[in-house]
């Protein structure tokens, strides 16, 4: 006898986006789940150069542009012009 298992809504997990140290293909690929993680990088950094006054802000918290990582403090602004992922 074959029997489903139904998640129940008080099973279901909130996933809920974490501001923490993420890498840049980390985050790219979260915002462009299905490419390939070098190309979801490019396209994520064509984002960060459309958005205005985005690179500029990010630049202010010490972003290094060649580094590999983002900053909590960076996520957050990028959270708050391109919204969660």
């Amino acid at each position: 006898m074959k029997t489903k298992n139904k998640i129940l809504p008080e099973q279901e997990e909130e996933k809920t986006f974490q501001y923490r140290t993420y890498g840049k293909g980390e985050l790219a690929l979260l915002y462009l789940p299905n490419i390939l993680q070098q190309s979801a990088v490019d396209r994520f950094n064509e984002w960060i150069e459309a958005a205005p006054g985005l690179k500029e802000r990010l630049l202010a918290t010490g972003m290094n542009p060649r580094a590999r990582y983002y900053t909590p403090a960076q996520v957050r602004l990028i959270v708050e012009v391109l919204q969660e992922p």
